[in-house]
């Protein structure tokens, strides 16, 4: 299963290139412009399969760099700002990994603002 059979192409392409600039990343902006952010939890946790490379359960800071590249293979690596600042977004219980269930990966939860920007 890829992806772009979960998201459309276009919203993809459409949210690489938002973030083409190092550290231009904001996951909410990306999740709202993908269309994962209007997605049912089944959905949320097929993409959560696809980014979760090593079938663990759960996403790492190794993996969460590449995250990017799991949407196009063209698409830069997340710099060390923006994947820290994700990971501090997205891991709820700071046990230094996302996991599939909760708020973690949920693209509708909303923080104020990208700190990390």
């Amino acid at each position: 299963m890829s992806l772009s059979s979960i998201l459309p192409g276009d919203a993809i392409e459409s949210a690489i290139k938002a973030c083409q600039a190092p550290d231009s990343f904001c996951p909410k902006k990306f999740f709202q412009m993908c269309g994962l952010s209007k997605k049912s939890p089944q959905d949320i946790k097929k993409v959560f399969a696809i980014l979760d490379n090593d079938g663990s359960g759960y996403i790492e800071e190794e993996e969460l760099k590449f995250f990017l590249q799991r949407f196009c293979t063209g698409a830069r690596v997340l710099t060390d700002k923006e994947t820290k600042g994700f990971m501090t977004l997205a891991d709820d219980d700071s046990d230094g990994r996302i996991g599939a269930d909760g708020e973690q990966m949920n693209p509708t939860y909303t923080p104020e603002k990208c700190s990390f920007l």
